[in-house]
């Protein structure tokens, strides 16, 4: 059942971010010739209007077909008033966001909803003090961390965020067995690993979590943001690590395919409704923020010719822009190869 719910979420994920740009098409007065999730062959078609909607062979993907738009073949162009290559580099610009905006969109939505309905995170509960820490001696397993520095802690997560802010002596407000405390702390400056394996420097006190949650209800206003924030920063962290990975900071024994994501999703199943929707989240963002690199045959390639066209006022040369478009399929058929190698690799070790 997980590995169906995760065929499912990726299909839908896919669906959205095609029906963000076929929305912006036909805003734009463009013709949609065919919309089909997944690739290859046509197994389900039905014709509604001037669109063709299909169900293809191979479902982890998906395509706008528009009138007069033709990667493989960019030389074939279309001037009618229905087709994408009538369209100025703005207005096709503005298509081929609407993939990705959708994505992202659909991640916000889901950040949203889960503020408003409330969010389990960690409580600010010690579990323990580490030996020779900063902490020691003054801060003790059970204590619930209330404010540092001034700042409203509810969430686990809150602690770091109030330490990044705050310079030294940290004041610290806690609980300790129904009494509420205030006590003074000078975090260490130490050397650790961060998410990438480099080493940083960061303010730490030397404590860890009790593992006890607590679920956090936002108000809207409030949700609004938290889920603005999180989406910002899904895609800060998701084109940070893509940036890590060309520069050599991050493996390309990191990159996942397809199995990877659908054994990920099919696990969150078993943690409930929140975990799904979280990854699915999670998912939706990296689709958005992927589709966006300048690749040739992505989205933000397509984006890179428009924008070249709308600032010098002449069009890409075809022969380059078909040079391109293949180098880019090249590209991404690689990293496809090398995540489903990964993938295979980690279900053999078991890892």
């Amino acid at each position: 059942m997980g590995i169906i719910i995760a065929i499912f979420i990726l299909s839908f994920l896919i669906f959205f971010h095609e029906l963000g740009h076929f929305i912006v098409a036909r805003l734009l007065g463009v013709k949609v010739e065919v919309f089909s999730i997944g690739f290859g062959k046509k197994l389900l078609c039905k014709q509604i209007g001037d669109t063709q909607y299909c169900l293809s062979a191979i479902p982890l993907g998906g395509y706008v077909q528009m009138k007069g738009q033709d990667d493989i073949h960019p030389q074939l162009k279309s001037k009618e008033k229905d087709s994408y290559t009538s369209k100025t580099p703005f207005e096709r610009i503005l298509i081929l966001l609407g993939g990705p905006f959708f994505n992202i969109l659909l991640a916000f939505l889901i950040y949203y909803f889960i503020a408003i309905d409330g969010w389990k995170k960690l409580a600010p509960e010690i579990g323990a003090v580490l030996p020779n820490s900063a902490a020691v001696n003054i801060l003790k397993k059970g204590d619930t961390i209330l404010e540092i520095n001034g700042l409203k802690i509810k969430t686990w997560d809150d602690i770091k965020t109030a330490l990044d802010k705050s310079n030294p002596p940290i004041f610290i407000k806690i609980k300790r067995d129904n009494k509420l405390m205030e006590v003074s702390i000078n975090p260490k400056i130490m050397e650790v690993k961060n998410i990438y394996g480099e080493t940083v420097k960061k303010k730490l006190i030397g404590i860890s979590p009790s593992g006890k949650i607590t679920t956090i209800h936002y108000p809207l206003s409030k949700a609004f943001e938290i889920a603005l924030n999180e989406t910002i920063e899904k895609s800060k962290f998701i084109f940070t690590s893509f940036m890590k990975m060309v520069t050599g900071v991050i493996g390309l024994d990191n990159v996942s395919g397809p199995v990877t994501i659908v054994k990920v999703t099919s696990d969150a199943t078993n943690y409930g409704l929140v975990a799904v929707l979280l990854l699915t989240a999670l998912i939706s963002v990296n689709l958005g923020i992927l589709n966006l690199l300048p690749i040739p045959a992505l989205d933000g390639g397509h984006i890179m010719f428009n924008l070249y066209e709308l600032i010098t006022r002449r069009e890409v040369n075809e022969d380059i822009m078909f040079k391109l478009t293949i180098l880019g399929w090249g590209i991404l058929g690689s990293l496809m190869v090398i995540g489903f190698v990964n993938d295979i690799t980690r279900l053999v070790s078991g890892s």
